[in-house]
């Protein structure tokens, strides 16, 4: 193992360790980096070899800070801690850059680590500063979702981090565990999961630090309180989005508070285009499903009284702020654009005060009555006040409804209050398909609002009726805070508005700066590849395939190239390279080019009760027949009528909740193991001349299946494909390909 004494005074080279005069610091030694476990125990600059790579072999670190109370500057340009060669990918990354562990007062300036599963990790390190790190690229998962659908599997666990769970599944750039008065500034980080992650952290400072651009989460708190968050570019952080197509988000989030985050300030940040803007939660301990220390209360049990001021929290595939099962938050002066579903989804919240926010154009991609301005189910004596509503489709939704899984938690037993004695006060709504929208809701004040061509001004048909108060408070007056740094990240993407500029890839949302490849669209018949971000020198490598490719050049400057396969009748196997100067992708996938007779009908008959009855729909008048070129339908919330399959199903075809397929198609296959997969939502059965592939045949979220057949000498097959829908999103893809 590698050391730096304190006692190095002199010039020396031993085990890599010069003692030179410092730029960034004065009389402090040099030391060189090249092998891992190497230890640093007095204040140096550091240097690195240009490429060498560092792979930390026993998962413990490669640099370890030993001590107290000094100053580690990486030398700027000269100190990349690289662990693997580029290319490695990402979902296989280990390893730990820099570790830091008890010790406190420690500096560490410019710290660059790259390829790790966790750039920097610190634990027991109080006083820590950590400025101008940059931990791009890094452990990252694979995402199963596409253009076309969603996979399930994407979808994160936040909601256990005891045992370093978000760590040890996800990684991080930075990592910082059971230390006070900490500071984070000016640090980076793009192509990998996880910016900045602390846990059992208080009283410390996040600023001035760009983590965007990534597939989880840009800060992740765990138990930490009493903490300035302020001046952050913490955008596009982001998973499970197709524009038009699904807006899921999967608890990939701007910011992140789980478990009992309290009295922290958030101040003029910038969290847009994350899958939440801000994704807060009260915690399981906090809900009484997992135990609490000796002594732990459930009454007031949450994120409590936290303070969200002059934030953007715009364009999320979800919410722009969610806060559940909390108490005396203040959401003030936040700017709430754009948000798929809502702009604050505040469940069981308590106390809560939305003051002076801007709300436009949220609920586009609502998820039933959950749309809109400010959705809070079982809220209690919260207040939404002198706020501007604008082309919601709700502006203000109020409701109880039988939670019976959550009503039963320890925590509403202690702390439920019913949807209950909420105050709607001098709000401006303009052009809301409804203004306030209450349901089985009590007790509700409302006075001095304004409403101005809303579609309709209060619906609580289902619900007591708000009372008319008259308003004689005075304006809200924000309250004054600190806020550290020196940028200015509220607006400075504002070109980026809107989420059809979410683009995903296979791991990362596209940052609109670097050359970027991805599957546009994948059928049977044709798949479809773009590359984005202005490649120099763009060319197209097709081997070992009897398909075709078409190159669509951009149509403006800075426009997305457009590679097209395609193939005569058949399977035709392919390895298409995207190159560019300082670029290339490669694909390897199968076109699979037959014609499908394919019957599309409406059902009464449960495919799961009696199959036969099921089948026969398909021979009744309600069905709709046609020649398709590929099973590949991402229907979401509709059915076969609005997949312009053909004249006929538009216009007679099955709509949206149970409705069934039945397809057959003939293949001329060589001989060899051949593999099917499909994504459906219900339930798939697929069959190779007679004999079972895959079944699913169940009621189902998006679920992919896997099965395999082997011939023995080339041949004909029939390949028949069974799907059924019963409500709600739905999708089907099929894929056979050749082991």
């Amino acid at each position: 193992m590698k050391s730096l004494s304190t006692a190095a005074t002199a010039v020396l080279v031993c085990f890599g360790v010069r003692a030179l005069p410092a730029a960034g610091q004065s009389d402090v030694p040099e030391i060189i980096v090249t092998e891992d476990n190497t230890r640093i125990d007095a204040s140096c600059r550091v240097r690195i070899p240009k490429d060498t790579f560092i792979a930390d072999e026993d998962g413990n670190g490669v640099i370890h800070i030993v001590a107290s109370d000094i100053v580690v500057e990486f030398v700027e340009g000269e100190a990349e801690l690289i662990a693997v060669p580029e290319g490695t990918p990402w979902e296989t990354l280990t390893g730990i850059g820099i570790r830091i562990d008890g010790q406190t007062n420690v500096t560490l300036l410019n710290a660059h680590a790259h390829r790790f599963k966790v750039g920097i990790y610190a634990s027991d390190a109080s006083g820590l500063l950590i400025e101008g790190a940059d931990v791009s690229g890094g452990y990252a998962m694979r995402l199963g979702s596409t253009p076309e659908a969603e996979d399930g599997s994407d979808w994160l666990w936040p909601h256990d981090n005891a045992d370093h769970e978000w760590m040890n599944r996800y990684g991080a750039g930075i990592y910082v565990e059971r230390s006070d008065d900490i500071t984070v500034r000016e640090c980076y980080a793009r192509r990998r999961q996880n910016g900045l992650i602390i846990d059992q952290v208080n009283d410390s400072r996040v600023y001035d630090n760009d983590f965007s651009f990534l597939s989880g989460w840009g800060l992740a708190m765990w138990k930490s309180s009493r903490n300035i968050v302020s001046r952050n570019a913490l955008d596009f952080c982001v998973r499970g989005y197709s524009h038009g197509v699904y807006n899921r988000g999967q608890d990939s989030a701007g910011i992140l508070f789980f478990e009992q985050c309290s009295d922290n300030l958030l101040a003029e940040n910038s969290a847009t285009h994350g899958g939440d803007g801000f994704f807060g939660f009260a915690g399981k301990e906090a809900l009484g499903q997992v135990p609490g220390p000796d002594g732990f209360s459930l009454e007031r049990a949450g994120c409590n009284d936290n303070l969200l001021i002059n934030n953007d929290f715009s364009y999320a595939p979800a919410h722009g702020i969610e806060l559940t099962f909390s108490f005396g938050n203040r959401f003030i002066g936040n700017r709430l654009v754009g948000n798929a579903i809502c702009g604050v989804w505040g469940g069981y919240s308590q106390d809560t005060t939305i003051a002076g926010n801007l709300f436009e154009g949220n609920g586009e991609g609502a998820y039933g009555l959950e749309r809109g301005g400010v959705n809070i189910e079982h809220g209690f004596h919260n207040v939404v006040r002198d706020n501007v509503f604008r082309d919601n489709k709700c502006g203000v939704h109020l409701w109880w409804d039988n939670d019976e899984g959550l009503l039963a938690t320890d925590w509403a037993k202690t702390n439920h209050r019913g949807s209950d004695d909420n105050s709607i006060i001098r709000n401006r709504f303009e052009g809301d398909v409804v203004a306030v929208h209450l349901r089985e809701s009590t007790n509700t004040r409302m006075g001095g609002n304004e409403f101005v061509n809303v579609g309709e001004e209060v619906d609580a048909e289902a619900s007591e009726a708000p009372v008319e108060v008259m308003v004689t408070m005075e304006l809200y007056e924000p309250p004054s805070y600190e806020a550290l740094g020196s940028t200015s990240p509220v607006g400075a993407r504002s070109e980026l508005a809107g989420r059809e500029n979410i683009l995903m890839g296979e791991y990362f949302p596209w940052d609109h700066t670097s050359p970027f490849a991805r599957r546009a669209e994948r059928s049977a018949a044709r798949h479809v590849y773009e590359v984005l971000g202005g490649v120099e020198d763009f060319y197209v490598v097709m081997n070992g395939s009897s398909a075709q490719f078409k190159l669509i050049e951009p149509e403006e400057d800075g426009g997305a190239y457009r590679v097209e396969v395609f193939g005569m009748a058949g399977v035709h196997p392919y390895t298409l390279k995207l190159r560019g100067k300082d670029f290339e992708t490669v694909y390897e996938d199968t076109l699979v080019v037959t014609k499908w007779q394919a019957t599309f009908f409406p059902w009464t008959v449960d495919p799961r009760e009696d199959l036969d009855g099921w089948r026969a729909h398909a021979d009744e008048a309600g069905a709709r027949r046609a020649e398709i070129d590929s099973l590949n339908f991402t229907y979401g919330g509709g059915g076969p009528k609005d997949m312009k399959i053909s004249d006929a199903i538009t216009q007679a075809g099955p709509g949206r909740d149970h409705f069934g397929m039945i397809a057959t198609a003939k293949l001329r296959l060589t001989p060899g193991t051949w593999n099917v997969r499909t994504l459906s939502d219900d339930g798939i059965r697929v069959m190779v001349d007679g004999e079972p592939v895959i079944e699913n045949w169940t009621w189902h979220a998006p679920a992919r299946d896997e099965g395999s057949f082997t011939l023995e000498k080339e041949q004909i097959v029939e390949i028949l494909v069974e799907h059924f829908e019963i409500d709600g999103h739905s999708v089907l893809e099929f894929v056979i390909e050749q082991e």
